[in-house]
């Protein structure tokens, strides 16, 4: 980086500036003296000031800094290149990133440099919090008596405010039994009568109460199974954080890398060298993006830029446009912070910002705190956006002093930000730069939303979800509809659960799930569900012991301050139960649903729904047998989880009735702005954050004490399951390989539009009929210990196989859904894997064909390394999302786009044909190239590589390869 060179040799030298107190110096654009600089949109300014810090004539010359200044005229056009701060990894992404680099240590070594040389350059942080199970829960005895009796399916009776549970009696209202506590011996010999059938990895019972564990126990068993189950990976992880430099590692049970970023990590400026400059970050999930909304510069990239970064490359982009998002209107007391954030989303997807930056300003924005901005600035992905920034200002630095920002420290980035103009008064227009467009948002036309039933983009107004729900069910199986006959919508299953005999129908809801993903970082939010769940309890409303209920916080911030305003008792109450800390329902990792619920489902066809307050909710991909999946904020997670279906309108009809025969209605427990904000103020103080960070730094005992091997390369164990070493730098020469044109390739797949990374790369558990599975039990695992495909994103053996293993691939050469292809010299239809296995055995290359938006998404590690190693040398397709198309170029595979108005139906290809694609001798960024197929059909293609970067990778294989190359 350009620090390491003296400020003499600095071709900006002469912009060195020192804060006022000489304390630090730093690089001022201001003295350039070029009026263009205040029309700069601020997050244009940070990519500048680091155009400016960085620039070495190497990397980056000056001819980059002059395209920057240029905005206006050079947006969409120049390439720019970018030195973050930082780099953000989580452990489902980050160890196949750690594990490159320990591959990449041997591959140096053998060609006799110093392994110890391969060291992230860039500053690491690895967060683990993608590996929590909900192993135990609440709801867990299926075919089980309930001694207590319990609550059947009929009217609510009044509830006593809820007791402590540590001497509370069994289940409390799910369940409650007349019994002593459950620290009472049991009578008999505590086995459970026979009749009682315990679910393999469901909470262990009470012996005598028939009843699960305490919420406490329930969240330690879940911790605990985490730290056993990924024990292998753990000690990797700690190896990684003695070994190399410039890895910090977050061990498990901590908080959410979300949460983790924007509570502990997040620095608004960095210190280095004696300078002071703009905290920024690239992380390898796409919800880095949340820390936008701190006024500090951050967006997701795939695992293989992130090690780039990491070894000291920039990161390459075209300079982009920038949409100024201006919010006006005084916001509703009523709106929660996701009805805003869903409403601006399906705003700014309806412009089309696809690959754009997003800024906020205007008079509005003020009214919105730090923990709002954060949570709409996690959204920019569901957009396609590339960052949501929020500048600095004043409420910026109010949420700082909570989160123990000393008061040295808050001036001083006050006086720095202010030196540069980074500093924004909303409420004044003359500070506003000039933007690519302005889009107008006014915050009170805001109301109460969903968001489903399959894409988070489908926005469902609260009022409307009754009518919409039945319009689903009436629709052709589509985006939205699931078409069920009309004289099956009214099918009513009898089931029993616990002794009790309900009912389920089309929409009853069997999930719901308070999630970390978007809600946790916002206070008031999560506040307003429990305020919710206490005035339900204290109404006498329940929810049915069926639905599987869980509450997975980002972090023990969240706990503690639930726990301090009271709430938590009431959650648990309703069944919402801390399970752990960490992704749980939203990757897949939700635990089985009760069978006899499952069988119900099964028997009526039915549309059962999951409501969770997360942001991404494909198809199954909460439970396969869970069609219907919404997004709501937590108040309403909690709200349909007590009305037990989506096919209600809160307006018209009661959640319940209380004993005295009163109807209650949703607007009834609806706590009101005013008493959140005051349950907030009293709640969410800095003793909060310094408790975090206190156990943040402290880490757990398990983690402290786990052993770790003492070498500078790491000793792969051939046996294992979850870490092995990638095949990513097989026959490594020193020099580039000239072009080779692809011969005679087949498909391997044939797929449509709107392919989302969900179906590319493996994610969830691992099917017991998949390939993956198939590769274990040859390793002798048994089902119970295959884990998940996070789990094991260290091992390539497992990764290839998951890849394209989605239930839901719709692959046209199968004609319906599941991971399976043709094999089309045989004629069998097998697994991919199997099929991509048996061509590459034969020396066949193959490509893909796809449709419309191929890979968009957020799962976006393997999503480019399973095909690699699946022998995919090309995709083509009608159009890419665009960090999917970065990532094939960084594995070294074309992104080939078909030119308008041609489709693979219009050049009317079978896709059983042979392809050949001529690669020419010099590549150019948007080359058309000629493709031949064996039916004698020609047609021209474009090479999607954006920037001559992305050529220089492509022509080394990859971009690993290139950064490996740079060391011999």
């Amino acid at each position: 980086m350009a620090l390491t060179s003296t400020v003499k040799e600095h071709p900006y030298s002469h912009l060195t500036d020192t804060l006022s107190d000489g304390s630090f110096k730093f690089f001022n654009p201001q003295k350039l003296n070029d009026p263009r600089y205040d029309k700069l949109p601020l997050s244009i300014r940070v990519l500048l000031e680091a155009a400016i810090r960085n620039c070495d004539g190497f990397y980056i010359k000056q001819e980059v800094v002059q395209n920057i200044m240029d905005w206006h005229q050079q947006q969409d056009k120049a390439e720019v290149l970018f030195f973050p701060a930082r780099v953000l990894l989580q452990d489902f992404t980050g160890i196949p990133a750690m594990v490159d680099l320990a591959a990449m240590r041997d591959a140096v070594a053998k060609h006799g440099v110093d392994p110890g040389l391969v060291n992230p350059k860039c500053p690491t942080d690895l967060i683990v919090d993608h590996s929590l199970q909900i192993d135990y829960s609440k709801c867990a005895i299926q075919n089980a008596p309930n001694p207590g009796g319990g609550d059947g399916p009929s009217r609510p009776t009044p509830s006593r405010p809820p007791a402590p549970r540590g001497g509370s009696q069994c289940g409390g209202q799910r369940g409650s039994c007349s019994k002593a506590a459950c620290s009472d011996p049991p009578s008999s010999s505590g086995r459970p009568p026979a009749s009682v059938q315990q679910i393999e990895n469901t909470p262990l019972l009470c012996p005598f109460h028939l009843q699960p564990v305490s919420e406490p126990e329930t969240a330690l068993k879940n911790q605990e199974m985490e730290l056993i189950r990924n024990k292998e990976r753990l000690q990797f992880f700690k190896w990684c954080s003695k070994t190399f430099k410039n890895v910090n590692v977050v061990p498990p049970d901590v908080g959410t890398v979300h949460q983790v970023n924007l509570e502990y990590l997040a620095r608004v400026v960095q210190f280095s060298d004696g300078y002071i400059y703009p905290d920024s970050v690239v992380g390898t999930d796409s919800h880095t993006t949340m820390i936008n909304g701190l006024g500090i510069l951050g967006w997701g990239v795939g695992g293989i830029e992130s090690e780039a970064v990491m070894l000291g490359q920039p990161v390459s982009l075209t300079l982009p446009q920038v949409v100024g998002c201006k919010l006006v209107g005084t916001i509703n007391p009523l709106t929660t912070s996701i009805d805003i954030v869903l409403g601006i989303t399906k705003h700014l997807r309806q412009a089309g910002i696809a690959g754009k930056f997003v800024e906020f300003f205007g008079p509005s924005v003020s009214q919105l705190s730090a923990p709002d901005r954060t949570t709409i600035a996690n959204m920019c992905p569901e957009y396609n956006a590339t960052v949501s920034f929020f500048p600095v200002d004043h409420v910026t630095l109010k949420h700082f002093k909570k989160t123990n920002f000393t008061q040295e420290k808050l001036k001083l980035i006050e006086s720095y930000m202010k030196a540069v103009k980074l500093f924004r008064k909303y409420e004044d227009p003359s500070e506003d730069p000039e933007y690519s467009e302005v889009i107008e948002i006014n915050l009170s036309s805001m109301v109460p939303y969903v968001s489903g039933p399959k894409r988070p983009q489908d926005r469902v107004a609260v009022s409307s979800m009754k009518e919409d729900f039945q319009s689903c069910l009436d629709e052709k199986v589509g985006f939205k509809g699931f078409h069920i006959s009309k004289e099956k919508q009214e099918t009513l299953v009898p089931f029993l659960h616990g002794g009790q005999e309900y009912q389920l129908a089309h929409g009853s809801v069997v999930i719901a799930a308070v999630i970390s993903c978007t809600n946790n970082c916002n206070p008031s939010v999560m506040l307003t569900a429990g305020l919710l769940a206490k005035k339900a309890v204290e109404a006498g409303l329940v929810v049915k012991p069926y639905i599987r209920t869980s509450l997975a916080p980002g972090s023990g911030m969240v706990t503690h301050y639930l726990s301090t305003s009271g709430v938590l008792p009431y959650f648990n109450q309703l069944g919402f139960e801390v399970i752990g800390y960490g992704c749980a329902t939203c990757v897949g990792n939700t635990a089985p649903l009760p069978e006899a619920v499952v069988d119900a489902i099964k028997q009526g066809d039915l549309v059962a729904c999951g409501v969770l307050s997360g942001n991404r909710h494909f198809e199954g991909r909460l439970c396969d047998c869970v069609r219907a999946n919404y997004l709501a904020s937590p108040p309403l997670v909690v709200a349909y989880a007590i009305a037990g279906t989506v096919g209600i309108d809160f307006e018209k009809e009661p959640l319940g009735v209380t004993s005295e025969g009163k109807e209650l209605y949703l607007c009834d427990i609806w706590p009101s702005r005013d008493e959140v904000q005051q349950t907030e103020e009293e709640t969410v103080i800095s003793s909060i954050f310094k408790d975090l960070r206190g156990r943040m730094e402290k880490g757990n005992s398990f983690w402290n004490n786990i052993e770790y091997p003492d070498s500078v390369v790491f000793p792969w164990d051939h046996k294992s399951t979850y870490i092995r070493s990638p095949s990513f730098f097989s026959k490594l020469g020193k020099d580039v390989p000239p072009p080779q044109s692809i011969e005679n390739a087949y498909a391997l797949l044939f797929l449509g539009d709107k392919v989302t990374t969900d179906h590319i790369s493996p994610a969830g558990s691992i099917a017991r009929v998949s390939a993956a599975a198939k590769y274990l039990l040859s390793k002798r695992l048994t089902p119970r210990e295959f884990n998940s495909y996070g789990a094991r994103r260290g091992n390539d053996a497992v990764m290839t196989r998951g890849t394209f293993a989605s239930i839901k691939l719709q692959n046209r050469f199968i004609g319906k859904p599941g991971p399976k292809t043709l094999h089309i010299p045989s004629g069998q239809t097998l697994d991919v894997f199997e099929a991509a296995d048996r061509y590459q055995r034969d020396g066949i290359p193959l490509i893909i064909l796809a449709g419309k938006d191929y890979g968009s998404g957020n799962s976006r590690d393997w999503v480019a390394k399973g095909p690699y190693l699946l022998g995919i040398r090309a995709v083509i397709a009608e159009s890419f999302e665009k960090l999917h198309r970065t990532q094939l170029v960084g594995m070294g595979i074309m992104p080939l786009q078909f030119l308008p108005g041609q489709t693979a139906d219009s050049l009317e290809l079978s896709g059983k044909e042979r392809f050949t694609i001529t690669v020419p001798d010099s590549l150019s960024p948007r080359q058309q190239l000629t493709v031949k197929t064996s039916q004698g059909k020609s047609f021209s293609v474009t090479a999607l590589f954006d920037t001559e970067t992305d050529v220089i990778f492509f022509q080394h294989g990859g971009l690993l390869r290139y950064v490996a190359r740079t060391l011999l």
